[in-house]
């Protein structure tokens, strides 16, 4: 998961690891929103690639801020889902929220 040099790091440095990238909140914002499949998760974020939606949520998923859960139907599509750690980022959604709405 997180290499010994990110644990050994203060907790904003290892949350930017995770969170950081580019559509990274994003992604989570719609997550908050319920269940997604990656085509409306993709729909949702103009401008974003399905490679980089894909690795963007291979590292959540790594890191256990999302599920991934497949259903084995023809054609074969996959949903998206916080988990509960995932869920726990939700307070600091809603304080950015409150910053860029008075800001």
């Amino acid at each position: 998961m997180i290499d010994k040099n990110v644990r050994d790091q203060c907790g904003v440095a290892k949350t930017l690891k995770i969170m950081g990238g580019k559509w990274t909140f994003l992604i989570l914002h719609n997550l908050f929103e319920g269940k997604k499949r990656f085509g409306e998760l993709e729909r949702s974020m103009l401008g974003i690639s399905p490679k980089t939606l894909s690795e963007r949520l291979t590292l959540l998923e790594k890191e256990k801020i999302i599920s991934k859960k497949v259903f084995a139907e023809i054609p074969l599509h996959v949903e998206y889902s916080l988990t509960e750690k995932g869920k726990s980022l939700k307070n600091i959604f809603k304080q950015m929220a409150k910053w860029g709405e008075k800001n």
